[in-house]
C-alpha cells in the first residue's frame, strides 16, 4: 500500500523544478548566450563579402565606362558617359564577331563535356554504390587516386595522346577531357551510398521493376541534388578551363572565351598593339553572366532529405 500510494502522489513543485524540468530551465537560461553572435566571425565573413563584391562591382562600374574614361575617372564609380551598352556593341561586332564564335565554342564545350562528365559521373557513381562486382574496391581505390593527381601533370600525356590520334587543334581534344571528372563520381557515390536507401531498391525489384526503370524513375529523381552539385562544378570548371584549351588548340576559330579573352589582352598590353582595353573589361563582365545566371538557376535544386519518409 505504502508502495502504491507513493506511486500515484502527484509530485510536489519542488521536486519537479530539481527533476527533469531543471535541465531544461537551464538550457533556456543558456540558450541566449549560445546565440550571442562572434564579432570576430561577423568581421571575418564581411571581409570574404568583400573580397567577392568589390571585384564584380568593380567589372560593372568600368565596363560600363568608355576607353578614356578608364583612365580619367575613379576606378569604383561610374562616370555621366555611361557607354555599356556602346561597349557590348563593339565587343559582339570586333573582328567579325570573333567573341561570338568564342562565346559559341564555350558553350559547345560545356553542354558536351560537362553534360558529359555529369551523365558518366551520375552512372558510375550509382552503380559503385548500389551494385557489388568483382574489383569493385579496385575501381574505387582507381577514383581516390585519381583524384590526387593535379590537371597539370596530365597535360603533357594528353597531349600526347591525343596528337598521336589527329584529335589536338580540334574540338574533341578540349570535350573528351571534361568529360572525365574523378571527384564528381564520388561524390555521387558518397550521396547515393546515404541517401538513397537499399530498402527503396529492393521494394522496387519486389514489385517487378527492372533495373533500368528503378534507376530512371526513382533513383534519378533521389539523386537529384548530387546530380545538380556536379553539373554545376562541371559546368565551372568546363567554362573557365584555360590550360587545356591552351596547350590543345592553336586555331583561333576553336577557342574558348578564357583563351580568346587572354589573346586580346595581350594585345592591348603589347607595345603598338590596338588599344582595347575597355573591349576586354565589357568582354569579360559578358562572360561573367551565363554562368552566374546557371548557377542562381540550378541552386535552387540543392535540397536535401529527398527520402525522408520513404522507408518506415
Amino acid at each position: 500500500m505504502t508502495a502504491t500510494a507513493d506511486i500515484t502522489r502527484p509530485q510536489s513543485p519542488s521536486r519537479l523544478a530539481t527533476g527533469r524540468m531543471a535541465p531544461e530551465r537551464r538550457g533556456r537560461r543558456r540558450s541566449p548566450r549560445a546565440k550571442r553572435p562572434s564579432i570576430m566571425l561577423t568581421v571575418v565573413m564581411v571581409l570574404m563579402l568583400l573580397y567577392c563584391i568589390v571585384p564584380l562591382f568593380w567589372l560593372v562600374v568600368n565596363a560600363s565606362k568608355a576607353r578614356p574614361d578608364l583612365y580619367d575617372s575613379f576606378a569604383l564609380w561610374f562616370t555621366p558617359n555611361f557607354a555599356l551598352f556602346d561597349n557590348i556593341a563593339a565587343v559582339l561586332t570586333y573582328r567579325d564577331g570573333e567573341f561570338v564564335r568564342w562565346f559559341a565554342n564555350t558553350v559547345l564545350y560545356v553542354v558536351l563535356g560537362a553534360g558529359g562528365a555529369t551523365l558518366l559521373a551520375t552512372l558510375a557513381g550509382y552503380g559503385l554504390a548500389k551494385y557489388r562486382f568483382p574489383g569493385r574496391r579496385v575501381v574505387f581505390a582507381v577514383v581516390i587516386g585519381a583524384m590526387a593527381i593535379p590537371g597539370s601533370a596530365l597535360a603533357v600525356p594528353q597531349f600526347l595522346l591525343f596528337s598521336g590520334m589527329k584529335l589536338t587543334n580540334t574540338p574533341w581534344a578540349v570535350i573528351i577531357p571534361s568529360m572525365v571528372t574523378a571527384f564528381g563520381l564520388y561524390l555521387v557515390w558518397v550521396y547515393a551510398k546515404e541517401a538513397l536507401p537499399d530498402e527503396l531498391l529492393e521494394a522496387a525489384r519486389i514489385d517487378g521493376a527492372g533495373e533500368l526503370r528503378i534507376f530512371f524513375s526513382i533513383s534519378l529523381r533521389q539523386l537529384a541534388p548530387a546530380i545538380v552539385t556536379v553539373a554545376m562544378f562541371a559546368v565551372v570548371a568546363t567554362w573557365n578551363n584555360y590550360f587545356l584549351p591552351l596547350i590543345m588548340l592553336s586555331d583561333d576559330q576553336w577557342f574558348p572565351l578564357t583563351i580568346g579573352l587572354n589573346h586580346w589582352a595581350a594585345q592591348s598590353s603589347a607595345i603598338g598593339g590596338q588599344p582595347i582595353p575597355h573591349l576586354v573589361i565589357t568582354a569579360a563582365f559578358l562572360t561573367v553572366l551565363p554562368i552566374a545566371a546557371v548557377f542562381l538557376y540550378l541552386q535552387r535544386y540543392w535540397q536535401s532529405g529527398l527520402t525522408t519518409g520513404s522507408v518506415k
